[in-house]
């Protein structure tokens, strides 16, 4: 389903009419639930700047990514756009809000805040366990090092696989991140070869989730939200097509 082709109003009215409620209007499903979200990444330059004169990327706001959960009532608190290009997809997150800093621990993982990202590059909505096409990438604005104020990411393995994907070689993925009065800003590139099947011209629809974990402003995800086993569940993922 193409969200964008039916509208915000449309979108609306079409979950007002198919969700589930009880006399106070709470729903007893989330709203997400009841489609499977398919948004378009758009190509541009994924080039990923390592100097003091260029750090990290910026993305134009034509590669904004959309949370759906908004519509069960997740709060909005970040921008998130993704780009891809032969060599990499990359994004951009901004997080704005914050009172406090973030809380990050590499034995924690898990509970940490961040940028969790689910990729399936080869695209298979009717699974219901991971294969070595699935990939978790974590990104944490702090946490690593002995003060634990370095930014951290890796590939994280995803519960319940049936296959997990090959290791990425070492610098092949990327995170930057600029500290913000009232959050941060981060960016990341993963390389194809990070990737287990990435082909953008061969498959250019791929799987996709995303969560904004943060533990004092919560989940901004791209559709379900933690209440359901996204986290191991790749028919419970969107999808996106990398266009040109």
């Amino acid at each position: 389903m193409l969200p964008e082709q039916l509208g915000t109003i449309a979108l609306h009215l079409l979950l007002a009419e198919l969700t589930l409620t009880t006399p106070t209007h709470a729903p007893l499903i989330d709203p997400t639930f009841l489609f499977r979200f398919e948004v378009p990444i758009r190509q541009h330059d994924c080039e990923f700047g390592t100097s003091a004169a260029k750090s990290g990327l910026e993305l134009p706001e034509t590669c904004r990514v959309p949370s759906f959960g908004a519509l069960s009532g997740q709060r909005a608190f970040a921008d998130v756009r993704m780009a891809w290009d032969k060599t990499a997809i990359a994004f951009t997150l901004e997080v704005s809000g914050k009172k406090t800093l973030p809380w990050c621990r590499d034995s924690r993982t898990e509970d940490s805040d961040g940028f969790h990202l689910w990729i399936d590059t080869r695209c298979s909505p009717g699974i219901h366990r991971a294969t070595q096409y699935c990939h978790r990438f974590l990104f944490m604005p702090t946490g690593g090092g002995p003060k634990r104020e370095t930014p951290m990411t890796g590939l994280m393995p995803i519960n319940r696989a049936r296959q997990n994907p090959k290791s990425p070689p070492n610098g092949s993925i990327l995170v930057h991140v600029q500290a913000r009065h009232d959050g941060y800003r981060m960016s990341g590139r993963i390389a194809a070869e990070a990737m287990t099947g990435f082909d953008a011209v061969q498959y250019p629809r791929i799987g996709l989730y995303y969560a904004v974990i943060d533990r004092e402003l919560g989940w901004q995800t791209f559709s379900l939200g933690e209440e359901y086993p996204v986290v191991e569940d790749p028919s419970l993922w969107g999808e996106a097509t990398l266009v040109r």
